[in-house]
């Protein structure tokens, strides 16, 4: 595991001894990265007092537990909520953060998101990659509300919390309930967007029959996602298990989503999918009438749809002159960031610079008029949670022994955490405009052209939280 120097660090060297030492080193580093060199503690973003540990010990004793409905049930549990209704909630607003409370929590975003990046790509070398870091933070934090004891703690280290000194359980569910608030914020903010970008989360829970989940826990997760589900799945027919979640998420999205689910052990008795989708239709990007060429790499090409925007965006090149990133408004409340390698640098090159770099996407660029072609996107990534721990050096992070008393009052074993992200770029619709830059002297537009491997980012305005993250290696393929 790369500690945030770089250096080789095993997770077992841990000590409960010295953990918050390392946690703390964390913390100092993220916040000199992302939050303009300004140290600021966590706890006084989400603060919470003696009385709400009070309050949650209370209902945590009280211990109502819920054992969720086949997943061949035809009726909608009361548990699961009324999507409406959470969807007529206020409008929302960051108005009440500081710069610093947004550079916090982007920054723990991106930190653990491109560590995450960083497995998944070596495990796909060669192909498209995509992932969301908030819906993959999001779900860390799910399971750190649930975690207790030394597993709350191994949680906060990938997370980049700091426990303070007080009842840990208290900590995990005070401060991971506000979290979670947080990044649902984020997500809502880019849904109130204009009508041309569409943006949706589901979130589904699967527990093995007979199994009590804490009503809580539920509640926690209930306003997390555009829609909620848990259900009960028999996981010792693997085959048949996998069958049933696929139709069941497929189904619940009305056919706009589907999960490829094809292995589950047995010994699983939770399963958690998050499904995460955004599509948008670029104002005033126009398709190009003929398929451009696209190069996968130097000796192979193929003939991709590209769109043309022409305006002032943000652009840079970075000191050492390996890559160029520009950034464009896609929607009121999104930033698309494209990074390419230039100069002949290559994008495995580039993708190693960027580990710890958050300042490589969003800083120092200005205002140039550029001429931007670009290919036509749709891409989808699956990842299992699990399987990314396991490549970080962390199997044991949510594996078996792990403490999860918090979601149940029996033990329970977490099985495959999926995540699934899909992306869709493409034009409004509108007809092809006459060329701007034709109308201009030579030079006045920057001509930024991705036709090789590049790397994307799709950001929230506001909090510029990123949202997805991915490398295109070939346009036609979907994943």
């Amino acid at each position: 595991m790369l500690n945030p120097l770089g250096t080789e660090t095993p997770w077992r060297q841990f000590s409960s001894m010295n953990l918050v030492t390392h946690l703390l080193c964390l913390v100092a580093c993220l916040t000199l990265v992302t939050c303009d060199r300004v140290y600021v503690h966590p706890f006084t973003l989400y603060s919470f007092n003696e009385t709400d540990c009070d309050k949650l010990e209370k209902l945590v004793q009280e211990g109502k537990t819920i054992v969720p409905v086949s997943i061949e049930s035809q009726t909608t549990p009361e548990y699961e909520g009324d999507v409406d209704d959470k969807n007529k909630l206020e409008a929302p607003s960051l108005n009440t953060w500081g710069k610093e409370e947004r550079g916090y929590l982007s920054g723990l975003v991106y930190v653990v998101g491109m560590r995450l990046y960083s497995a998944l790509q070596k495990a796909h070398r060669d192909q498209n990659v995509l992932l969301s870091p908030t819906s993959l933070y999001s779900s860390l934090v799910s399971f750190y509300l649930g975690a207790s004891n030394q597993t709350a703690l191994d949680l906060q280290g990938l997370l980049g919390f700091v426990p303070p000194s007080g009842n840990l359980d208290c900590t995990s569910t005070a401060v991971g309930k506000n979290f979670l608030s947080s990044l649902r914020m984020v997500e809502r903010l880019v849904k109130s967007g204009d009508e041309e970008l569409l943006f949706s989360k589901t979130l589904s829970l699967f527990s093995a029959p007979g199994i009590p989940l804490f009503q809580l826990f539920l509640e926690h997760l209930l306003p997390s996602a555009d829609a909620f589900y848990a259900r009960a799945v028999d996981f010792t027919n693997p085959g048949e298990a996998a069958k049933q979640i696929n139709a069941f998420v497929e189904a619940k999205s009305e056919g706009q989503s589907k999960l490829v689910l094809a292995d589950i052990d047995p010994a699983s008795e939770l399963l958690l999918v998050a499904d995460v989708c955004l599509a948008v239709n670029v104002k005033q990007a126009f398709p190009l009438k003929e398929p451009q060429e696209f190069w996968v790499d130097s000796s192979t090409k193929v003939l991709v749809p590209m769109l043309s925007l022409t305006g002032t965006f943000k652009y840079k090149t970075d000191a050492s002159g390996t890559f160029s990133v520009v950034e464009v408004p896609i929607s009121k409340t999104a930033l698309l960031v494209l990074l390419q390698p230039i100069n002949g640098s290559d994008l495995e090159h580039v993708e190693a610079e960027l580990t710890w770099q958050s300042s490589a996407w969003l800083q120092w660029l200005s205002p140039r008029e550029i001429k931007l072609t670009l290919p036509a996107l749709t891409l989808e990534g699956i990842s299992d949670l699990q399987e990314l721990l396991a490549d970080m050096e962390l199997p044991g992070l949510l594996g078996k022994g792990a403490d999860f008393s918090r979601i149940s009052n029996t033990s329970i074993t977490v099985g495959k955490v999926i995540n699934k992200a899909f992306f869709k770029l493409a034009s409004d619709g509108t007809d092809q405009p006459a060329d701007p830059a034709a109308q201009k002297e030579d030079g006045v537009y920057l001509d930024v052209t991705l036709n090789k491997p590049f790397l994307f980012a799709l950001f929230e305005k506001q909090s510029r939280a990123m949202l997805f993250l991915g490398r295109v290696v070939n346009p036609l393929h979907e994943d």
